[in-house]
């Protein structure tokens, strides 16, 4: 198949199940992973005293988990990262389309019970998606 498998990973347990499926996935079809996580805002943080002072951002933070999960999957294929800024959902949406990516992976964290009704990022992404969409269970997670 070749081509571009997206997955959502916020650094919990569950995106991290779900990460490793689609790296499977993705080994298996002969594609890229690329992992995304997202953020909603684009706060700064000031750090340190005087010359000794850095910013950190929200964007800093989300790219770094995603580098983070994307250094430890492995494997024998090729694998990038990015955050993405909006809603969880919507910057997964996104990413897909930009990368012109034929499957999304996500969790089926908050599938049931109170998220079902509420809605989780899963259920979005498969209703609003153009591509197709894997939902992992990542119900065992730690």
């Amino acid at each position: 198949m070749s081509g571009t498998v997206v997955v959502g990973v916020d650094g919990s347990g569950t995106a991290r199940k779900a990460a490793e499926t689609a790296r499977d996935l993705a080994a298996a079809l002969g594609a890229t992973l690329h992992v995304v996580t997202a953020f909603d805002s684009d706060r700064t943080e000031r750090f340190g005293s005087g010359s000794n002072q850095w910013l950190v951002s929200d964007a800093d933070k989300a790219e770094h988990v995603a580098r983070s999960v994307a250094d430890t999957l492995g494997g024998d294929i090729a694998i990038t990262y990015a955050a993405a800024r909006g809603r969880p959902a919507d910057a997964l949406i996104r990413e897909a389309i930009s990368k012109e990516a034929r499957i999304i992976v996500v969790g089926n964290r908050r599938m049931h019970g109170i998220g079902r009704v509420l809605g989780s990022v899963a259920n979005s992404v498969a209703h609003n998606a153009t591509c197709d969409v894997y939902i992992a269970n990542t119900y065992d997670a730690v």
